[in-house]
């Protein structure tokens, strides 16, 4: 088992799309920085990273390179998939935490756990998405998201083994034996005709 732990923060800026966890959501200000500014997707991305000890975000993507300006960010995250699957490992589920004055992400909390399990391809119930208010932080134009990821390595297929039975004492093993050989069987049970008996000639 692995575990991964990833946190981001970006401040608010006015005439910014808001993008949580790959979700729209409906607000005046969205989120300044590194492409679409989708806070969640990004701590999700280094959670996932740190977990197989494959760097951060900024490794893959770095906030210099134009290419990721204004990019989806579920793009990152799965970049980091690929990094998790290469090392044998996949998610068992992953825990956040979402702290903002603002929206209220508790009327829309149902909607990013089902866009972040989408974009994980995981069961949406392996997915926590809480929410918490800056209170005397003084945080109030920045969001801040801390997540939590629980990894187990991927089981390779087991040779076929075969199968034997024991028998504690050696007597009973006898008895089987001689049931086997000295009793007659009934071979059209198995589809198959008994030997000829050369003493029948009739």
């Amino acid at each position: 088992m692995r575990i991964g732990y990833g946190f981001d923060s970006h401040a608010f800026e006015p005439g910014v799309p808001l993008i949580l966890g790959g979700l729209p959501v409906e607000h005046t200000e969205g989120l300044a920085g590194h492409s679409d500014g989708d806070v969640l997707l990004h701590a999700i991305t280094d959670a996932l990273l740190g977990a197989v000890s494959a760097g951060d975000i900024g490794t893959f993507f770095p906030p210099s390179d134009e290419r990721w300006k204004g990019a989806d960010s579920s793009l990152f995250v799965r970049t980091a998939l690929e990094e998790i699957a290469t090392a044998g490992y996949r998610i068992v589920n992953l825990d956040t935490v979402l702290i903002m004055h603002r929206p209220k992400i508790v009327p829309i909390a149902g909607e990013i756990r089902e866009r972040v399990a989408e974009i994980l391809s995981v069961p949406a119930r392996n997915v926590g998405i809480k929410a918490k208010t800056p209170e005397g932080l003084n945080q109030d134009g920045v969001a801040v998201a801390h997540v939590t990821v629980l990894l187990e390595e991927i089981a390779e297929p087991e040779p076929l083994k075969t199968m034997t039975a024991e028998l504690e004492d050696p007597a009973e093993m006898e008895v089987v034996v001689r049931s086997l050989v000295d009793e007659p069987h009934d071979m059209r049970r198995l589809g198959r005709k008994p030997a000829f008996d050369t003493d029948d000639l009739t």
